[in-house]
């Protein structure tokens, strides 16, 4: 494990938490009084499904490769319906409240479908890591869960000090993002 392998692990950490990044940049905005303890936990959430999901897709790789590659044509649909479900509660329920209503709060359910949401795509990472030993294989995923857990938290901060500026349109701004990504995840998949 040399110097190129550590940078390929936080570039390759860095690209697949932009999707974790925005959606919890949207979580920030739709709950701009989030305690750190939540932002924590929002952050970890996204670390952990962006390690874990690469580990799956490696472990995939040396045992059920064929089950795998029917499963993996159906990831972007997977991603775009979640998100699109999640986006698209947060667009109707901001529409719907009025302007002094407070936002809803992120929640656990909430929180772990966008931590699958965001990370499914990166199942297919498993392939790019399947040269790795186990050893190399769980350090590459500690590195992208590192990597993702300082962007989420990130994320997370810019959207409550952006939220302040969007007051009560927060939710539906977040919503918006979220069917966004659903969708730009899905035709990436796709092409």
């Amino acid at each position: 494990m040399g110097g190129m392998f550590f940078l390929n692990s936080i570039l390759l950490g860095a690209g697949l938490a932009m999707d974790a990044f925005s959606v919890s940049l949207a979580n920030g905005l739709n709950e701009k009084q989030m305690p750190i303890k939540k932002m924590l936990g929002v952050a970890g959430t996204f670390a952990f499904f962006q390690a874990l999901m690469p580990m799956i897709g490696w472990v995939c790789v040396h045992t059920v490769l064929n089950h795998f590659k029917v499963f993996e044509k159906f990831i972007p649909w997977i991603a775009l319906a979640l998100l699109l479900f999640i986006g698209g509660k947060m667009l109707f329920d901001g529409i719907r409240n009025k302007p002094c209503d407070e936002p809803p709060k992120v929640g656990f359910w909430a929180l772990i479908v966008q931590g699958i949401a965001t990370s499914i795509d990166a199942l297919s990472v498993g392939f790019t890591i399947a040269s790795h030993t186990l050893t190399e294989a769980l350090v590459a995923v500690v590195i992208i869960a590192a990597v993702t857990f300082a962007l989420c938290l990130v994320g997370v901060y810019l959207g409550k000090k952006f939220g302040t500026v969007f007051s009560n349109k927060a939710t539906i701004v977040g919503g918006i993002i979220l069917i966004l990504i659903g969708i730009e995840i899905f035709i990436t998949g796709i092409i």
